[in-house]
């Protein structure tokens, strides 16, 4: 695996479980303001969930790495 297929791999995988972490915990605004969406979160805590998606994601990508460079599932035959 070469270095450019490894940052595309982690990428891929960083925006999917962000896309999974990002609903989680999320509370709608309590006060009615006209013209607002009624489902827009009063606070969507956006640095935190980026950060535990870093970290989930660093725990995925390497778990694929290792499987890859293992030839466990060989990709290219």
């Amino acid at each position: 695996m070469n270095p450019a297929g490894a940052i595309v791999i982690y990428i891929l995988i960083w925006w999917c479980v962000f896309f999974a972490v990002l609903p989680i915990g999320v509370r709608p605004d309590e006060n009615d303001i006209p013209g607002a969406d009624r489902g827009a979160p009063s606070d969507p805590r956006l640095k935190q969930k980026a950060i535990w998606t870093t970290g989930i994601a660093f725990i995925l990508w390497l778990a694929a790495v290792a499987v890859i460079l293992s030839g466990v599932i060989d990709y290219r035959d």
